[in-house]
């Protein structure tokens, strides 16, 4: 989606001014998993207008391969509207009823866009987004797993596209289909998930959550491991949870242990979360080693 942020501070109702960016939360972590160093493709669909060039160029400007994205001729681009506050209640709109990312079909989706993918990373908005939208999400799943490729899913529970019942009923099973979960504490009870074990035992290899304390564990059938937060100055929130994603899937894909993933994936998290938007936080590989060894060694904080 396009994004328009309030300048900070300022509620929605009253901004006058605002800054163009994009959001999403798959372009997000794909944007994040580019920006460190790995080779990532990004399946979706914009507008052909000029909301959905900006989201291709940025996309694209941060090295994520887009040539399998959609340009819809007859339907919209999302637009998201938010403010943005450090410590106060985050008001946000979503403008993508009908847009071209909602008229995703399982028929636009074949083997060859998964070519290549060793990991293939979704979120339960996608699905949500319409029944469309659901059975497509539901045919990656199998192309996924006919290519071999290892599905990571983030739930991702935004209840202004549903209620509980229905994130139950569309988004609940696709928990037990994954390889990888990453899922808040809370995500977890909403979607009636008792805890880790339960998805290990239904096939999962990793179970990563996010908890209400913001520190995280990650689960496996052998063993668990836990990160506390990295404490640094706050100034948007939002986009901290696909930060983590892109930290955590990082740290996956170059077969690091998975007490360096849960690290990488807060600092990149701690980072974002000290910028407005979604993705002017994210690093690339040298500055999360500068952040990490400030995180973690107390090293010089300025870089000369």
């Amino acid at each position: 989606m396009l994004l328009m942020l309030a300048e900070p501070g300022i509620p929605l109702e009253r901004a006058t001014a605002f800054r163009r960016s994009i959001a999403g939360a798959e372009s997000n972590v794909a944007a994040g998993l580019a920006r460190l160093g790995h080779p990532v493709r990004w399946l979706g669909r914009v507008g052909d207008d000029p909301a959905g060039r900006a989201v291709l160029a940025q996309l694209r400007a941060d090295g994520v391969d887009t040539s399998y994205a959609t340009t819809d001729p007859a339907a919209p681009t999302g637009l998201l509207l938010r403010d943005s506050h450090p410590a106060r209640a985050i008001d946000v709109q979503y403008h993508r009823t009908g847009s071209a990312a909602s008229l995703l079909a399982p028929d636009e989706l074949t083997p060859e866009v998964l070519g290549g993918a060793g990991t293939v990373h979704l979120t339960g908005i996608t699905p949500m987004l319409s029944d469309s939208a659901h059975h497509a999400t539901l045919r990656l799943f199998e192309l996924a797993h006919e290519a071999g490729a290892a599905v990571s899913f983030d739930p991702n529970v935004r209840l202004k596209l549903g209620t509980p019942a229905r994130w139950r009923e569309v988004v609940g099973p696709l928990l037990e289909r994954a390889d990888l979960v990453l899922a808040g504490e809370d995500e977890l009870e909403l979607l009636g998930v008792p805890g880790p074990p339960r998805l290990l035992a239904a096939g999962a290899r990793t179970v990563v959550v996010k908890h209400r304390d913001k520190s995280a564990s990650c689960h496996t059938r052998e063993a668990s491991w836990r990160q506390p937060p990295f404490r640094v100055p706050v100034t948007d929130p939002v986009g901290a949870g696909d930060a983590f994603a892109a930290g955590f899937l990082s740290g996956v894909l170059r077969a690091e242990p998975y007490e360096v993933c849960l690290r990488e994936a807060a600092a990149v998290a701690a980072l974002v979360v000290q910028c407005a938007t979604d993705t002017d936080g994210l690093p690339d590989r040298a500055g999360l080693d500068r952040a990490l060894a400030a995180f973690t060694g107390g090293a010089e904080t300025v870089h000369r």
